[in-house]
């Protein structure tokens, strides 16, 4: 099945939700019965004769607009996105690029439910993403999701991710599959983003792109693609600086991405994709306490300031696909990737915890590489159409790590010395059988070796060399029923599992009075996860709805207990999950869009053996409640506004719920005016942050210690730019 255009500014939030069963019968379900009473009502009183919207773009329609089908790959394989049993959104280039400001990836994924991001504005701990909860925990980078950016992975073998790599202005669309996906992608798999770059168009290009700021905040971005006979290429480099809100919160960034694809002929094509990054600095000012958040909030943490905080590095990606159609019912696709990155950074540990000196310089050159096959065929068995997919994975990490004490923001003494590595080998099995013309059915299964080992080269406080093995085989079952041309229902039972990363393994400082960390302290957590969904178009095809709900048990999970500095530590507690989450958009007018999004979370610890007294408190780091609306004008002269408001409920910082970083609302405004003249196109744009000047933490520190728990986040700023394209005809 090949996938069809898409009008931009129709598919711009195109989202397949999930609605769970749940243990015990409670108002989440009641409330999705309403909502089948609805779906089913509908579908008796539908006109027969009546032009419906596809189910895949979200969108209703009107006699003057026409939806056309989209096709998803983030389930291995093409799929029509209504066919697909599994909660799948998608956010399209506009709301990716146009008239965005690109500090992070946050900024389109705010709209997507389900999905909760926090620290856009320190560089130098990266952007924290939570899907469902998963990734939430994280101290810095993201954990329990899985990223990949044109099919390679920004998910290192120990499950790590980072998006200080990620092309914002060169990426066309991005997927997100909501809830536990390791039947597919394996460890660390509670989500997973799926990031593809724009393709050069027919018409060759080049683009120039500059965006100023506040906090003197400036984006520079040279862009150009292209089709040359056989050839598709598309390369955009930028430079961003930005002194940043607070003190001590600089960062520089270069940023190369190019993406070339060489069409062999009709069925084959070959794609090498290089990414190249060099961020001399990046620093960190640190969470601060409530009450100097009420005495300044631009102030720093004083330790960061006297320990250097921050950190630099420069990565080179290559990746290589080749993909080849075996017929008309074969298909075989073979990656290949390398990942180098040279990082160091400063932690604001200080010389002494405790009087105990504490090593708060960390340094790592990283050598990733990997590569998989997959090969997907299709048929009839017993007259139905099938199709099965196949497929091998395998990462391997290398990482030669140094810590040196921090004396004062100079690196002293080397304290630790060691090489770090992770392998990982998957296979994985996916059938898709249609049961009848409106039933489909999937089954899948995967299978995963995960082994972790650290080689101590140190060897002053003895030999600390171990190694950690790992085997797990993940299933997932669904369904999806076609209740008609604009209604659907679906229902899976989905797993995850993840393995703790090298930094989660980690001893805590000497003679700290917890009883935590070692290398074999933490183990791998399980999820197993239920959903049922619908997505459907009402009220005379003018406004679409898609309803959510999940039941999640998640053993073992690896928490956060304690925060010192910049390090955390974990241990394995029992967590319970429940939610709800809501898409809807209508089409209020031909011009003018409404985008509402809804995510209510009940997540709780279940058991937590270690901390008895924490059990029944609600996980730190996420909201209860989380809204979203957005106001899209779009007139035909090309001229748009975009206006959004973001509303994040009180959230609990630390596991015994006793601080809580209160609840805000937030409301940003966009506008811009796009023209062609002749073969150039010239789009000025002007953006608002925060209109309303709230106060509010743009992050959290979970179970920071000794209550530096908040990192503020800007008042009212403004930013401006333009944006000059000329084809080359």
């Amino acid at each position: 099945m090949s996938a069809k255009a898409v009008k931009n500014r129709q598919n711009k939030h195109l989202y397949v939700c999930a609605l769970s069963s749940t243990r015990n019968w409670n108002s989440i379900s009641r409330l999705f019965i309403a909502a089948l009473l609805m779906g089913a009502l509908s579908v008796l009183g539908q006109p027969s004769d009546v032009t419906s919207p596809d189910a895949a773009s979200n969108k209703p329609t009107s006699s003057s607009t026409t939806i056309e089908e989209l096709t998803v790959y983030s389930t291995r394989g093409k799929k029509y996105l209504r066919e697909v049993p599994a909660a799948i959104s998608v956010i399209d280039k506009n709301s990716i690029q146009r008239g965005r400001q690109q500090l992070g990836l946050d900024e389109s994924l705010n709209a997507v439910p389900g999905v909760f991001s926090q620290n856009r504005y320190n560089y130098a701990q990266d952007l924290r993403i939570a899907i469902r909860g998963f990734g939430a925990r994280a101290n810095f980078g993201i954990r329990g999701i899985r990223i990949y950016s044109d099919g390679i992975p920004a998910t290192l073998a120990d499950g790590q991710s980072g998006v200080d790599d990620i092309d914002l202005g060169s990426t066309e669309r991005i997927e997100v599959i909501r809830g536990p996906s390791s039947s597919l992608y394996g460890a660390s798999s509670g989500g997973v983003i799926n990031l593809y770059s724009e393709e050069g168009p027919e018409i060759p290009f080049i683009e120039a792109r500059v965006t100023l700021g506040e906090y003197g905040m400036q984006n520079y971005q040279i862009k150009t693609g292209g089709q040359s006979g056989k050839l598709n290429y598309l390369a955009n480099i930028s430079h961003f600086k930005y002194e940043g809100y607070r003190d001590l919160s600089s960062v520089e960034s270069s940023l190369l991405n190019t993406r070339f694809r060489y069409d062999f002929n009709s069925d084959s094509d070959f794609t090498v994709i290089l990414n190249l990054v060099d961020s001399p600095s990046a620093q960190d000012s640190g969470a601060i306490t409530s009450t100097q958040v009420r005495e300044d909030p631009r102030q720093a943490q004083q330790r960061n300031i006297s320990s250097n905080a921050g950190e630099k590095f420069d990565q080179q990606k290559l990746g290589f696909v080749y993909h080849k159609n075996i017929g008309e019912h074969q298909e075989l696709t073979v990656r290949n990737y390398y990942l180098w990155r040279d990082f160091s950074t400063f932690l604001p540990i200080g010389t002494h915890i405790n009087f105990v000196p504490d090593d708060g310089v960390v340094s790592f050159d990283r050598f990733f590489y990997g590569g998989g096959i997959q090969y997907s065929f299709s048929g009839e068995l017993f007259g139905k159409p099938y199709e099965t997919i196949l497929g091998i994975d395998a990462d391997v990490q290398k990482d030669d790590r140094l810590r040196f004490l921090n004396e004062a923001g100079v690196r002293g003494q080397l304290s630790f010395d060691q090489i770090e590595k992770a392998e990982i080998l998957g296979l994985y099995i996916r059938n898709e059988y249609a049961l009848s013309d409106a039933v489909d059915f999937v089954l899948g299964i995967r299978y995963d070796s995960v082994k972790l080992s650290v080689s101590d080269k140190f060897g002053n406080n003895g030999d600390q060399s171990s190694n950690l093995d790992f085997e797990e085989l993940s299933p997932t079952v669904g369904f999806v029923w076609e209740a008609r041309e604009n209604l659907s229902f679906y229902a899976n039972y989905s797993t995850a599992f993840e393995t703790p990363t090298f930094t989660e393994l980690a001893s805590p400082p000497r003679n700290l009075d917890v009883s935590l960390g070692g290398f074999t302290n933490v183990v791998a957590q399980q999820a197993k996860g239920m959903e049922i969904g619908l997505k459907g178009s009402f009220l005379g095809e003018r406004i679409y709805l898609d309803i959510a709900a999940f039941s999640m048990q998640v053993d073992d999970e690896i928490t956060n207990v304690i925060n010192i500095g910049d390090r955390a530590f974990f241990d394995n507690a029992d967590t319970d999950r429940q939610g709800l989450e809501v898409y809807a958009v209508a089409e209020l007018t031909t011009e003018l869009m409404l985008s509402f999004a809804y995510t209510f979370s009940d997540f709780k610890f279940d058991k937590f053996s270690s901390n008895e007294q924490f059990e029944g408190n609600y996980l730190p780091g996420l909201p209860e409640n989380q809204a979203y609306i957005e106001l899209e004008y779009q007139h035909d002269s090309g001229v748009y506004l975009v206006g959004d408001v973001l509303y994040v409920d009180k959230l609990y910082v630390n596991n015994a719920n006793t601080f809580a970083n209160k609840a805000s609302v937030v409301t940003n405004i966009r506008a811009g005016y796009s023209r062609m003249l002749g073969n150039w196109k010239i789009e000025p744009f002007l953006g608002i942050n925060n209109v309303f000047d709230e106060r509010y933490n743009s992050n959290v520190r979970i179970n920071g210690f000794g209550g530096r728990l908040f990192e503020p986040g800007p008042p009212l700023n403004i930013y401006g730019g333009i944006a000059l394209r000329m084809d080359i005809r």
